[in-house]
């Protein structure tokens, strides 16, 4: 097993973010409630890049910041309407999810 870090994002409304996260690449992997009616917990990935989304309270603060590292920005920008910013180090986009979490993407120079 490789090692790795999986960031957990709070979501309220798990459905809804598995179809935003969609426009960015990522499909649902698996989803866990402890009964019905219960808090979703979901994986998502892209690739190898994995995020967990949680509606549980306490697993995760709105607003966190996450980069992601991708092939190509540009196209993700066109999903989104928006324009890449060149840095020195990426051309990139910065997306808020409709849960307040910020997501910085990147496609690095050279």
């Amino acid at each position: 097993m490789d090692e790795e870090v999986i960031p957990i994002l709070h979501v309220t409304d798990a459905t809804a973010s598995v179809r935003w996260y969609g426009r960015l690449g990522f499909g649902k992997q698996w989803q866990h409630r402890f009964e019905p009616g219960f808090p979703a917990f979901v994986e998502i990935a892209r690739g190898q890049v994995r995020l967990f989304l949680s509606e549980h309270e306490g697993d995760a603060r709105p607003g966190t910041l996450v980069y992601l590292r991708v092939r190509d920005v540009e196209a993700l920008a066109a999903e989104f309407g928006l324009e890449p910013e060149t840095a020195p180090w990426a051309r990139e986009i910065e997306l808020t999810d409709p849960d307040g979490n910020r997501l910085r993407i990147g496609t690095p120079i050279g």
